[in-house]
């Protein structure tokens, strides 16, 4: 993980307005959220696992699926996963255990980060603050 340093930072937004102004640039909201936090991944590669620009928020009022919530940005960061090729050889679950949990775990869930995307990721946070900040 690499922590980016952003001017977005503190800020709050909508999350209705933050998702509008987002989506359109390739961000997605991350599969991690819950009801007080979550964020907006941005997918820059997935060759060898994935490698993710991720901006997280926090509700500062209410609830992440009640209408009108203001979150506040935190600090955004690259993110890289490595999964493992084939079966999972640690898995011992029953029939009804694994038709819930299918997918192998990463073989590096810290992976480092490609050294070539890292302007990238950096040109990411500015174009989001550009699109947000105006």
């Amino acid at each position: 993980m690499i922590e980016l340093s952003s001017r977005l930072e503190g800020t709050l937004f909508k999350l209705y307005e933050l998702e509008k102004t987002l989506k359109p640039l390739g961000y997605n909201i991350g599969g991690n959220w819950d009801y007080d936090h979550g964020s907006f991944d941005y997918k820059m590669n997935d060759e060898v696992g994935y490698q993710f620009l991720r901006i997280p928020f926090t509700a500062t009022n209410g609830e992440l699926d009640s209408k009108g919530t203001t979150v506040q940005i935190g600090t955004p960061f690259l993110l890289s996963h490595k999964y493992q090729i084939g079966l999972d050889d640690d898995v011992h679950n029953g029939n009804v255990s694994a038709s819930f949990n299918q997918f192998a775990e990463p073989q590096d869930a810290e992976a480092s980060f490609p050294e070539k995307y890292i302007s990238l990721g950096e040109e990411l946070i500015r174009e989001a603050e550009d699109a947000l900040l105006q």
